[in-house]
């Protein structure tokens, strides 16, 4: 079954939640079947349609195991749990989700080619879209200069940036993300975030799991946070984080007399008085994104990863997609690229056909059985043209390997 088929075989309603929670908990138990650690414990959450979910929590809080259960490789305890309407342990909603989990797992004497055809083949991409995309993906993360490195070459960071686009081939529609920005340089951490910001903008759903506080402020939408395996606290960043006993003015710098009568004012009319006057800094991550921006634009040489290029165009979706059906099956994939058959020409009765094939070349009594040289004369038919490679490896790609 390919991918579109998958995806074709579970229907989408805009208006319901990607994922449902309701009363989920997951019991680990002891060889005696003893609760040993409750790691979930009764929480209730929704992940609506294009929308960036956060999930918070200190070390052993309960959020990748709340990531095992939305992708089927744990089974609840109790509760109630749905990922596009199924059990998260239907192979059609595994279709349609990408996951980089917290430690990138790749094979090291792979090249980052390899290492995107090899996932894209697990997912029945056609050939000619894996490399399409595996180019497109390399360039946005910005390993397009190592693309034929082997993978044990590289740095954390890089192999952060391969593991993204990894979970990217399959155009998913639910994105999951576990510690995406770890071991990344401040430049891919910027980049990861706007790409997360441009993927919601083209419909995409997003589950990110952080310890990074300012990069789930920077793009999430709603956030949760889990303590002891239970939901603390729920809500937009405005809803969290909005202090409601203070008041922030901004003006352009005031001279100190200014400031002296507004403090008058204030506590004239409120009777409180001004608790700090002081001027903005700017982040030190826009500091250091200027220097390195301005050390491009002197070409300055560099080994590491580049600076990424715009969202991978497969990604899009809708109208702004140009990628072919991926569903088309190998049969058709040869027809459009085979050239037309010549219209069969008549079989002269006193010699052979010009277009014998080799099967029969070698069944003809006349065929010498020793080996050696032999005349050609001008009746003898031409050798057969050599197979399009191209259509081998279409072949081979579209057909299960025969048992050994």
């Amino acid at each position: 079954m390919t991918q579109s088929s998958l995806r074709s075989s579970v229907s989408l309603d805009p208006a319901r939640p990607i994922v449902v929670a309701q009363g989920l908990s997951k019991i680990f138990s002891d060889f005696w079947f003893r609760a040993k650690a409750r790691a979930v414990d009764g929480i209730d959450f929704e992940i609506r349609p294009h929308e960036i979910f956060g999930l918070l929590g200190p070390n052993g809080s309960g959020k990748s195991t709340a990531i095992k259960l939305m992708l089927g490789l744990l089974r609840k305890s109790k509760g109630r749990l749905t990922v596009f309407d199924r059990d998260p342990g239907d192979v059609s909603v595994k279709a349609r989700i990408g996951y980089l989990p917290e430690e990138s797992y790749m094979y090291r004497f792979l090249n980052p080619q390899e290492t995107l055809d090899y996932f894209g083949k697990l997912f029945g991409i056609p050939r000619q879209i894996r490399r399409r995309r595996a180019d497109e993906l390399l360039e946005m993360v910005g390993l397009e200069g190592a693309a034929h490195r082997a993978v044990g070459e590289f740095s954390k960071g890089m192999t952060r940036r391969l593991g993204l686009a990894q979970a990217l081939m399959n155009d998913p529609e639910f994105l999951i993300l576990d510690e995406p920005t770890s071991g990344l340089d401040p430049i891919g951490t910027r980049q990861v975030k706007d790409l997360l910001l441009d993927l919601r903008r083209r419909g995409k759903t997003i589950l990110l799991s952080s310890h990074l506080l300012a990069d789930v402020e920077d793009v999430c939408d709603r956030v949760a946070v889990l303590y002891g395996g239970k939901i603390r606290a729920e809500g937009t960043g405005d809803e969290l984080l909005c202090d409601t006993q203070r008041t922030t003015i901004h003006t352009p710098r005031l001279r100190s007399a200014t400031i002296a009568k507004i403090d008058e004012l204030v506590r004239r009319e409120e009777g409180v008085s001004i608790e700090r006057v002081d001027s903005p800094r700017q982040k030190l991550e826009d500091l250091f994104l200027k220097i390195v921006e301005q050390a491009r634009l002197e070409q300055t040489a560099t080994s590491g990863a580049g600076h990424g290029g715009h969202t991978a165009a497969f990604l899009m979706g809708g109208a702004g997609s140009q990628e072919p059906d991926s569903t088309r099956s190998v049969v058709e994939e040869l027809q459009a690229v085979a050239p037309p058959r010549p219209a069969p020409q008549p079989v002269p009765t006193d010699s052979r056909a010009p277009t014998a094939s080799v099967v029969e070349e070698l069944m003809s009594p006349t065929t010498p059985l020793t080996p050696g040289p032999t005349p050609r004369t001008t009746d003898q038919a031409p050798p057969p043209a050599s197979l399009d490679r191209s259509l081998i490896d279409d072949l081979v790609d579209g057909r299960p390997e025969k048992q050994k």
